[in-house]
């Protein structure tokens, strides 16, 4: 599944290596890859992969499953396809509650004690699925722990969610991603040494230079 999935990515787009001209994260960090999920929901083939994959995670992982929520805006129509297909509700998570109307954070109907199951396109340092989930516990829920489509597996990411006790299964990981690249042509072989460096210390530049 992890490779199947990584050569729809990588077929669409949706990941792209770029070594050599790399990308600037908002946080300032030069980057190798660059990441686009969204694009699955443009590429029938891709999408429905995708989406039987979370389905089968959901089953296998968490298989008391009563409500997904996605992370906004990402994994809202994931969880949404997951959830239609699974015949479970779902609903997602604001970034911040509206200043309107309920003010809510949380949209869809949620009871204290449902068990849930975020659904999350991208996990790299894992803020912002960890805020949705501390959201998701102070409505009283029961946060059977995350699907996601990609993670990065960087260290900082690993370590914040095992602090949170918050279980993840990504679908496909940088590794393996970037394994396929090499295999099909998307990248030299001789880049592969970079990118592993890159995930195991994205504050450290000096793979730019090797």
């Amino acid at each position: 599944m992890r490779e199947l999935i990584a050569k729809g990515l990588l077929s669409i787009g949706a990941v792209f290596f770029r070594p050599d001209e790399p990308f600037s994260w908002a946080s300032g960090i030069k980057s190798p890859v660059y990441c686009d999920n969204r694009l699955t929901l443009t590429s029938p083939k891709v999408r429905s992969d995708v989406e039987n994959a979370l389905v089968e995670t959901v089953k296998k992982y968490y298989p008391k499953t009563e409500v997904l929520m996605g992370t906004s805006t990402a994994g809202i129509a994931h969880a949404a396809i997951v959830g239609h297909i699974m015949g479970l509700p779902m609903g997602y998570v604001r970034s911040g509650a509206k200043d309107h109307g309920r003010q809510n954070q949380i949209e869809g109907r949620l009871e204290r004690g449902q068990k849930v199951v975020v659904i999350e396109d991208l996990i790299s340092t894992a803020g912002s699925v960890l805020e949705v989930v501390e959201v998701l516990r102070e409505a009283g829920a029961e946060v059977l722990g995350v699907a996601s489509i990609f993670t990065y597996g960087m260290k900082k990411g690993l370590d914040r969610l095992e602090n949170a006790h918050v279980e993840n299964h990504s679908l496909t990981d940088f590794d393996t991603i970037a394994a396929v690249a090499a295999n099909h042509g998307y990248i030299a072989e001789s880049d592969l040494e970079r990118l592993i460096a890159f995930r195991n210390n994205p504050s450290d530049e000096s793979w730019i230079t090797k």
